[in-house]
């Protein structure tokens, strides 16, 4: 029980200080760039890549650094560690109240209301493609990635994705929820979080076939 508390902290705290990291550096990019929307996604890039690269670096020990809902269920189902179905449904609880912790702090940082609904719409078949992509991506790289190059090779496919999925990839549940609570740069109106978070694990699922498709992750090309 220690431990599986120490995992829940661990999913809180790292999924806090993700989207904290996401909407406050969107805030200040948006901010300074001036009105070049160019220069504040590459600023929020950059945020959300380092962020990811320090917390599955501190926190992997910890919890397997997941921080996202799609991969607890994702690994849940592959047998890798969150077996089972209670501690699955704990580590995605802990994840969405990190999500709404972090998105408050970004806020209060900014001298923004806690919590406040976006309106910012993000409503096309595009970027419900786009979510599926980068969930099924994502997941490919997590179960894919050889022993101690996850952070590196997670944070870096994260940034790749920012520019090259219409969505931005969000392709994490709680970060969609984190994201409707604060209408800044980041932001997604809640009247579009279903359909990312639908596509998201519509992606997760593909990206699992597609892992299970190249075979065992230490294969030997023949």
């Amino acid at each position: 029980m220690r431990n599986l508390r120490r995992e829940l902290f661990a999913e809180f705290i790292g999924t806090a200080l993700l989207l904290c990291a996401v909407i406050g550096s969107g805030i200040m990019a948006e901010r300074l760039s001036a009105g070049n929307t160019g220069v504040a996604l590459l600023a929020n890039t950059l945020a959300t890549v380092f962020i990811l690269y320090v917390l599955i670096e501190v926190l992997g020990p910890v919890s397997g650094a997941h921080f996202n809902p799609v991969v607890s269920v994702v690994l849940a189902v592959a047998g890798a560690g969150e077996g089972r179905a209670r501690r699955t449904a704990l580590f995605i609880a802990a994840q969405l109240a990190g999500a709404i912790a972090g998105a408050a702090l970004a806020n209060a940082m900014f001298d923004l209301s806690l919590l406040h609904a976006s309106s910012k719409m993000r409503a096309s078949p595009g970027q419900w493609l786009a979510e599926a992509v980068a969930a099924a991506g994502l997941i490919v790289v997590v179960l894919r990635a050889p022993r101690g190059r996850a952070a590196a090779l997670v944070a870096s496919y994260i940034g790749a994705a920012y520019w090259f999925t219409a969505s931005t990839s969000f392709a994490n549940p709680a970060a969609v929820l984190g994201r409707m609570m604060s209408d800044t740069f980041a932001g997604i109106a809640p009247a579009s979080a279903a359909a990312f978070v639908a596509a998201q694990f519509a992606g997760g699922a593909v990206g699992m076939a597609v892992s299970r498709m190249l075979g065992p992750p230490d294969a030997q090309a023949g």
